[in-house]
């Protein structure tokens, strides 16, 4: 049983990962030799994502920065967090450097007799190659623009600035969220002395004028800053494909669905989504059954709309601060916190950042 993968991205790699764990040959399909990710990149990945990732993907507890708080503040409301997320200090989420999680995964991957890359090839040769499964995580591949260009897609007219930065020692388990009136800035310890650092700025002109640095330190919630590396700037929009499948070939990682990073849950659907297609398969081969299309069918039946919902969700949340930093006023800020102070809301909340939609 062989499937091909294309696209070498962190999804690519994390679902190859997970297949050949279940003995199931797999080809990656590239364009570049060698894949790079910025140093100052990181992801947040929701506890109950974090364990299913030790237990049935890759060890990654040496690569993982543990976060036992979560607070958000809004800039017209900095003195008290509006929202404060904790469970008993046990472990909300944690946070993984982009290339640290890359590297491992691929050497993982190289030892394994069932994985191999190969170099990209023509969109109808490679439809010619007997795959029982084609899944392409490349949003700029040729099959892409032939088969899944269709898609709802908003240009936020932000960019996202990543960095990390340097610190004096300090215990570092407390991620924090600030909507500024220029977009949310996010500070996710990545160790005692490193803090990364997202900041999604809405551009008015070209943003020179606007020193990031200092912006950072502006809003610095604790930290006593000794270097900050250079930023690295991503354009930001997120996306809904309408169809994910086209007969044995499935769409798959940010080609299905990209969010704003404010809640960090990007990689987060997707880990769900590799969660929902190896349940599939091991129903199949348990039943004594092969792999095919109707697989494909399955799983947008699975997953399309809840991965709408949640991802329309995280776009409200956006639009909700949006909307209050245009009128400078505390009142729904106020609000939030009042509701969010419930304890039956604020575990609502939890468990959606947890789980997602999933039962």
């Amino acid at each position: 049983m062989k499937v091909c993968i294309i696209g070498n991205g962190l999804v690519s790699l994390t679902l190859a990962k997970a297949l050949i764990n279940k003995d199931i040959y797999v080809d990656i399909f590239y364009n570049k030799s060698h894949t790079k990710y910025n140093q100052s990149r990181t992801l947040g990945i929701s506890k109950t994502n974090t364990e299913y990732f030790n237990k049935y993907i890759s060890n990654i507890k040496n690569i993982q920065w543990n976060i036992k708080k979560i607070k958000i503040f809004t800039e017209n409301f900095l003195e008290n967090e509006i929202l404060n997320f904790e469970d008993q200090n046990k472990d909300l989420f944690s946070v993984i450097l982009n290339h640290q999680l890359f590297n491992q995964l691929n050497k993982e991957l190289k030892k394994s007799k069932f994985f191999s890359y190969k170099k990209d090839i023509d969109c109808e040769e490679l439809l010619k190659k007997n795959y029982k499964l084609i899944i392409n995580c490349n949003s700029n591949h040729k099959i892409t623009k032939k088969f899944f260009s269709q898609k709802l897609e908003k240009n936020y007219n932000s960019f996202a600035y990543t960095t990390v930065f340097k610190h004096k020692k300090t215990s570092n388990h407390t991620a924090v969220q600030i909507f500024t009136n220029n977009g949310p800035l996010a500070f996710l310890p990545i160790s005692e002395i490193k803090t990364s650092v997202v900041y999604s700025l809405r551009e008015k002109k070209h943003n020179e004028e606007i020193n990031l640095a200092d912006l950072i330190k502006k809003f610095n919630p604790k930290y006593e800053i000794e270097t900050v590396d250079n930023f690295t700037r991503i354009e930001l929009k997120s996306s809904n494909l309408r169809k994910y499948y086209n007969n044995k070939i499935l769409a798959f990682g940010d080609l299905l669905h990209k969010l704003h990073p404010l809640a960090g849950q990007g990689f987060n659907m997707s880990i769900r989504d590799v969660k929902e297609l190896i349940e599939l398969i091991d129903k199949r081969i348990d039943l004594g059954l092969d792999i095919d299309s109707s697989i494909c069918i399955d799983f947008q039946n699975r997953t399309k709309s809840k991965n709408y919902i949640f991802s329309k969700g995280v776009d409200w949340i956006y639009e909700f601060f949006n909307f209050e930093s245009k009128f400078n006023n505390k009142t729904l800020s106020k609000s939030l916190k009042l509701f969010g102070s419930n304890q039956s809301v604020n575990k609502i909340f939890k468990k959606i950042a947890d789980i997602g939609l999933n039962n």
